[in-house]
């Protein structure tokens, strides 16, 4: 993939690339973008950045800030299959035997034909759609970490960079995190970690301080990914006024409704949650130009945001996390979901 092929974030690709010319490659490095409306991780332009970022740097003709695309490196990286060049993403798989090993080298070509047909923006859930794993949570697992050291541990086929990609660390259970953290402050010479994370507060502090991290904006010159609001943000809508409203048969309802949702989806539904109430605060703060908010959402919390405020914000934003974490241990959803929107309806300040 090359930076052409990726609309708009200008300042952003001149940024990568002048690191490159300047000779300043950091060893691991954290790409994240803020999800900027009802489209969420699909509108996600991290990872098409990171894999244009590993062509250019493993090009030998580059020209006007972008890889050549037509040379043997960027011919092999272009299709994902760089022998230099290891990915890692969440997997698994329906109807897995007791100790068996799943790893992404299984996966690959439905990794390569979901990066071909989605140009790199792809979701989570739309992953899991993939593998048909229903409500299964893919993972990366300490085998997988074992199974990237092993991989580095051999010379470089090509002779650039070794280069690992980590689709969603986030899923790493703690095991693999402590695998790869001896690595990653220790990194081989000409090996580079690209991490590619959509919610990267969930991340081990002590992966994250060994990580430079390249946040990538929203980009004005494309404007905004969508107008409708979509189903989640329809419910986050739905549960601050129901909540304002102490309507609480209501929010019992609305309970019910969202526990039936798939599991990943009921995940990403409370990050979301989390980024529109951190946002909304920021609008009450006076920072709206740094809340990445467009269309139906702007509108919303522009008139939501005086209802948030020191005095309630990490009380409502600590219930979405809790709830998160309980949704991740298998917790009954419809008692997760009940218990918070009441504890919600409690939050919301009154005018």
């Amino acid at each position: 993939m090359r930076f052409a092929d990726i609309p708009g974030h200008e300042q952003i690709k001149s940024r990568l690339t002048g690191a490159i010319e300047a000779g300043r490659v950091s060893h691991a490095q954290l790409f994240t973008a803020a999800t900027t409306g009802a489209g969420g991780d699909k509108q996600n332009a991290a990872l098409p950045l990171a894999l244009a970022y590993i062509q250019y740097l493993n090009c030998p003709d580059r020209t006007d800030g972008d890889s050549c695309g037509t040379c043997p490196s960027c011919q092999k990286i272009s299709t994902l299959q760089h022998p230099d060049l290891h990915f890692v993403m969440p997997v698994n798989k329906q109807g897995k035997k007791s100790g068996e090993a799943i790893t992404s080298d299984a996966f690959l070509p439905q990794w390569r034909t979901a990066i071909a047909q989605t140009g790199g923006r792809l979701d989570e859930q739309t992953w899991y759609d993939i593998l048909g794993l229903d409500n299964l949570q893919g993972l990366i697992s300490k085998r997988e970490a074992d199974e990237v050291i092993r991989k580095l541990s051999f010379k470089s086929f090509e002779g650039g960079f070794k280069c690992v990609l980590i689709w969603l660390p986030e899923r790493m259970n703690t095991e693999a995190a402590n695998t790869l953290l001896k690595i990653l402050e220790e990194p081989w010479e000409r090996t580079l970690f690209i991490l590619v994370s959509a919610s990267p507060r969930l991340l081990l502090p002590t992966i994250l301080s060994r990580v430079q991290e390249v946040v990538i904006p929203a980009d004005p010159t494309t404007g905004p990914p969508t107008e409708e609001t979509g189903e989640e943000f329809e419910l986050f809508v739905e549960l601050m006024r129901l909540s304002y409203n102490d309507k609480h048969l209501e929010l019992v309802k609305w309970a019910e409704r969202v526990a039936h949702l798939g599991r990943e989806r009921q995940k990403r539904l409370l990050e979301n949650f989390i980024r529109l109430l951190r946002s909304s605060f920021m609008i009450s703060a006076g920072l709206e130009n740094i809340s990445y908010l467009w269309g139906a959402e702007a509108d919303f919390c522009r008139k939501f945001a005086p209802y948030i405020g020191a005095h309630n914000v990490e009380g409502l934003v600590e219930e979405m996390e809790t709830a998160l974490g309980q949704l991740r241990q298998n917790g009954n959803a419809t008692i997760v979901f009940t218990h918070l929107a009441l504890a919600v309806s409690k939050m919301i300040m009154h005018k």
